[in-house]
């Protein structure tokens, strides 16, 4: 049970920072490159380079850095362990 409790709370963690750095990297680039004039614009494939790089790239990032986590990090859990060590009663409280 504490094995289980022990893999629950590193995916938890690991999760929370991965969503961190999406954040920063999309905050970052949103507001870092997107605060100019639209004037002054660059472009990428038509796009301007804040959106690509934020939203475009930065999905990309997160996507591979998502799968390599999982790949890596992430076990299967039977949840039905609780069910049968804790009873139906301590679910609802």
């Amino acid at each position: 049970m504490n094995k289980i409790n022990k893999q629950l709370k590193k995916e938890a963690i690991i999760t929370v920072i991965l969503y961190l750095i999406y954040f920063v990297w999309w905050y970052s680039f949103a507001y870092g490159l997107g605060d100019v004039d639209p004037k002054d614009y660059k472009y990428i494939l038509g796009l301007p380079e804040w959106f690509f790089y934020s939203c475009i790239l930065g999905f990309l990032m997160i996507t591979t850095l998502l799968w390599i986590s999982i790949k890596l990090f992430f076990k299967e859990v039977d949840l039905k362990i609780y069910e049968k060590n804790i009873g139906r009663e301590e679910w609802k409280k």
